[in-house]
């Protein structure tokens, strides 16, 4: 090869290298505080970032409480751009403490309004709606002898010791919607009756959502107090089981996302919460939960009951903002026992 066409492609080469460094330099980057579960990240991260490509997002992903304690603790030096996929009632505390900036998305107009913050603007813009059910093994239910469950009660009787494990509320957005759930469906006296008849069937209180429909699945337990979507994904993995709804009533939050009023990359930030309010953004949403906020996104899900909106609880998240730290000071104090390592 002749030296001069050597020096022409080595003299390409670096240019090229100099535009690739310039546009990974001229890229902005968005600090994200998430509870998604991690294998929706990357179709979302994907999905925004084809839409914006001069942004991308780094996410600190973690369960809801964590995420939540970990925001307020940062409140006097802030890190987060956005949060992004964390429960309505986590981000109400947020805004109390005045640490989320009001913004309304492009495409406002088009979301199921009783999703999103009520305020003009709204500090936060609903994504999707999650609830609680029940995991079921029914191969290990009958190598037990034990009965399918229909209610929450059910799950308080004394042939189900030792057989049930959900998420510590201090940990999972789950586990605090569920507890909430039931002083709201029960009231305060009887709702702490029924958790202390729940405790003694209790195994084990685990840090995820999550985990509990995984470990029903494995078999490891026979019931696990989870959600829908990963009731729905570890049913569809092959595991034998089965999707319970109590009839009492379902717990529930909203994944929402929220700008942190102290982003240093405010025009970024605007435009993660236009991604996420979008139709796009919404159509990834149906992949993984029945209910999302955009009107014209609705596409039934086959292992979901037709009535499922119907059957979530009436949820004050003012009260359950409000009364956050009361209640899971008074549930560590009784039930802490029983949870898992970290």
């Amino acid at each position: 090869m002749k030296p001069s066409l050597i020096r022409r492609m080595l003299s390409g080469l670096f240019v090229f290298g100099i535009c690739a460094a310039a546009a990974a330099a001229d890229k902005q980057t968005l600090l994200v505080y998430t509870a998604l579960e991690t294998d929706q990240l990357k179709a979302y991260k994907e999905g925004f970032e084809k839409a914006y490509p001069d942004i991308t997002i780094k996410w600190v992903r973690d369960s809801t409480g964590v995420i939540t304690a970990k925001l307020l603790a940062e409140k006097a030096n802030p890190q987060a751009d956005v949060v992004m996929g964390v429960a309505a009632s986590s981000l109400q505390i947020l805004n109390a403490e005045k640490m989320l900036a009001s913004y309304e998305p492009k495409g406002f107009k088009d979301l199921n309004a009783k999703y999103s913050d009520t305020a003009k603007p709204p500090s936060w813009v609903g994504m999707d709606v999650w609830g609680s059910t029940i995991c079921f093994n029914t191969v290990e239910a009958q190598k037990r002898g034990l009965p399918k469950p229909e209610s929450w009660k059910d799950l308080a009787k004394p042939i189900y010791k030792g057989q049930i494990t959900m998420p510590n509320p201090a940990s999972s957005g789950t586990g605090y919607f569920d507890v909430t759930a039931w002083l709201q469906l029960f009231g305060e006296k009887d709702g702490w009756k029924y958790m202390d008849a729940l405790h003694e069937n209790i195994a084990q209180y685990t840090h995820s959502g999550s985990k509990p429909c995984r470990q029903a699945g494995a078999g490891e337990f026979v019931i696990g107090i989870s959600f829908d979507f990963r009731a729905n994904q570890v049913k569809a993995s092959g595991a034998p089981v089965e999707i319970i709804f109590p009839k009492e009533g379902l717990g529930w939050d909203i994944e929402a996302t929220a700008i942190m009023k102290t982003s240093k990359n405010m025009d970024a930030a605007r435009k993660l919460a236009d991604w996420s309010a979008s139709k796009e953004a919404n159509e990834l949403y149906q992949k993984n939960f029945a209910i999302v906020v955009h009107n014209a996104v609705h596409t039934p899900n086959p292992n979901m009951p037709a009535n499922y909106e119907q059957l979530l609880v009436k949820n004050d998240f003012g009260w359950a903002a409000k009364n956050r730290d009361a209640i899971l000071a008074e549930w560590t104090k009784r039930y802490n026992e029983k949870t898992e390592a970290k």
